[in-house]
């Protein structure tokens, strides 16, 4: 980063212009609403610079080199979740909370997170009432869920709506391999019950080059969620992310990411590595490939750290904790099942029934009883 100071992350309020109360973001909605008396206050239109713009696209190497200018860093206050990881940005007047992710309970400090600025964002499209019903339907169709659960969920606090950091990635990549291409042949051999087919493959060695434009290779940035709940939630439409404003997270809360830069473009080069393996597989043709040698050049590497909603639920039932997550644009829903043992033992003594009652049928036509 540049040698100039960072600074500290402006506390934004949107009061509203009818009656003084907080405004937040109408999820779906152009628009800032009051709670308190229904004023609706329209978003100030972007620029036509701004909307030309986009979401604009960082260069990598100047951030892993530390180049950064201080216009593209912020400091948060956060709290840590010493149960999950979580890192949670609070605004000045909180003092106490309880976790979103893991619903333990918090008490703020005056820590503050470094932090590459959010570039874009992905505005909810789902209100609190419709995320519930979509969680709710989700718990119906868990036979095995216990029902204290599905009535606790269905009749608890409501979710909280929370803006989740990842990363995406581009690059333009080229790939020299050698490797080998087969060919199958086969030939029916042996006579009677010995006729069968066999395959021989014949090899022959081939050398290649594959490129690939990767665009928005999407890589949470953060591990209070469980990856494959997170990847669960997608299709993301990143096509239409919204330059970042502050509007949208009025009445929101957002996560800071705890998975650095470098770490991210790590995981999203074992993405890549797989489809580039992929490519040169279909490159090398024939009925069978292998793969002897590969050198990829990466080169035009940028990237962006955007927000992407979710309304989340996180339950304590019996001294265990339940976390549901529904995304905040599609309303799909992801979460960690929950098993009742006796709906279980139940299923099991039915299923015993069942079979025994199969059994006896079919030992009766045996023996001649039907």
């Amino acid at each position: 980063m540049s040698t100039e100071t960072v600074e500290a992350a402006e506390t934004h309020i949107f009061p509203c212009s009818a009656c003084g109360s907080d405004l937040r973001y109408a999820p779906g909605e152009r628009f800032l609403k009051c709670d308190h008396c229904g004023n609706e206050d329209p978003l100030d239109p972007l620029s036509p610079w701004e909307a030309k713009a986009g979401v604009e696209e960082m260069d990598y190497g100047r951030a892993v080199s530390d180049q950064l200018d201080a216009a593209e860093m912020e400091e948060t206050r956060v709290v840590g979740c010493s149960s999950c990881g979580a890192q949670v940005e609070f605004s000045a007047e909180e003092h106490a909370a309880e976790c979103p992710f893991c619903a333990s309970p918090l008490v703020t400090d005056t820590g503050t997170h470094r932090h590459i600025k959010p570039a874009g964002v992905l505005p909810f499209a789902f209100t609190e009432p419709e995320a519930h019903e979509a969680m709710t339907r989700w718990l119906g169709r868990l036979w095995f869920a216990p029902n204290g659960l599905k009535e606790y969920a269905r009749h608890g606090r409501k979710l909280q709506g929370m803006y989740v950091p990842y990363w995406t990635f581009d690059a333009m990549t080229h790939t020299a391999y050698k490797g080998r291409r087969g060919t199958e042949h086969r030939r029916t051999v042996g006579q009677g019950e010995n006729r069968r087919t066999e395959v021989t493959v014949r090899w022959r060695n081939v050398a290649g080059q594959v490129a690939r434009h990767f665009d928005d290779v999407l890589i949470l940035g953060s591990r209070s969620l469980p990856a494959d709940k997170t990847d669960g939630l997608a299709p993301w439409d990143l096509s239409v992310l919204e330059p970042y404003r502050p509007e949208f997270l009025a009445g929101f809360r957002a996560e800071g990411y705890t998975i650095e830069l470098e770490e991210g473009f790590r995981e999203a080069g074992q993405v890549m590595e797989r489809v580039i393996v992929r490519d040169i597989r279909f490159d090398i043709g024939g009925d069978r490939q292998q793969i002897t040698e590969k050198r990829t050049q990466m080169s035009e590497v940028t990237f962006k750290h955007i927000l992407l909603p979710v309304w989340m639920a996180a339950y304590r039932y019996r001294g265990k904790s339940y976390r549901f997550i529904v995304n905040g644009r599609t309303g799909r829903v992801q979460g960690e099942r929950p098993w009742s043992t006796w709906k279980i033992a139940v299923a099991v003594v039915l299923a015993a029934l069942v079979a025994g009652a199969i059994g006896f049928v079919i030992a009766m036509e045996q023996n001649g009883g039907f």
